[in-house]
């Protein structure tokens, strides 16, 4: 059952209201819900330890069994199933090879869809521009002034928004491409080599200041994204806000 709450501060006496980030990595996701929402509490879950995770509560295990068993408990939840299994290490000739070295992805978005709605609570699941999940939203570090693209897409589940404006790119991302070399605006925050960011400037670029592990800073989330889609979510809800019972 769902109670109606005012869109205020909640009062010591009452609870926080509850986000769920499934697949959370170190919690880029996390960090902009805390944004959006003061106050919230957010748990974390993901099949690897995240010592650096920056929410409320961490639990290691399988994202979409904590889903199904615990969803139905908090009041937003927001899910990044690993791109690798829905991009392009799986589509054309990266397929191909990766199963010619035996090196397969799981593809999570469809249970990962099952196992939110399952829950009957309003949601947003993210992915790379190949994957499966729907297009309801699409986001680029352009539109907050930072210094990736890194441009993403949102499935929205429960309820909705508006697209914002895709701004001009200023620039190239900087880095070799093609056999090209490039000097631009942006950084490239995934891989090594070849001009790619260093921890210092993926820190910097996505707006992270809690970790210096490289690979978990190239998977985050930047915060900008879900700081914006928290907002949205609030502004998208009638003059009170209904919180899990």
């Amino acid at each position: 059952m769902t109670q109606p709450t005012e869109i205020r501060r909640v009062p010591d006496t009452f609870r926080p209201f509850r986000v769920l980030d499934a697949y959370s990595c170190i919690g880029g996701a996390t960090k902009g819900f805390k944004r959006a929402i003061p106050g919230c509490h957010v748990t974390g879950v993901d099949i690897q330890a995240q010592p650096d995770y920056c929410g409320d509560v961490f639990h290691q295990g399988d994202a979409i069994e904590f889903i199904r068993a615990h969803g139905h408990e908090f009041d937003f939840i927001t899910a990044s199933p690993p791109c690798q299994g829905e991009g392009a290490p799986t589509k054309g000739t990266n397929a191909a090879r990766n199963a010619a070295i035996g090196r397969t992805y799981p593809r999570l978005i469809v249970p990962t869809r099952a196992a939110l709605e399952s829950t009957g609570r309003p949601y947003v699941m993210e992915n790379v521009a190949g994957s499966d999940v729907r297009k309801d939203l699409r986001l680029c570090g352009e539109m907050f002034g930072l210094g990736v693209l890194m441009h993403r897409y949102f499935e929205l589940g429960g309820w909705t928004t508006t697209q914002p404006a895709h701004p001009k790119h200023r620039g190239y991302v900087r880095g070799w491409r093609h056999g090209i070399y490039r000097e631009g605006p942006y950084v490239a925050a995934y891989g090594e080599g070849g001009g790619k960011a260093s921890v210092e400037e993926i820190r910097a670029a996505k707006g992270i200041d809690w970790s210096t592990d490289h690979l978990r800073l190239r998977e985050a989330l930047p915060p900008a994204y879900t700081q914006w889609i928290g907002a949205a979510f609030l502004a998208s809800l009638t003059p009170t806000l209904g919180v899990a019972a």
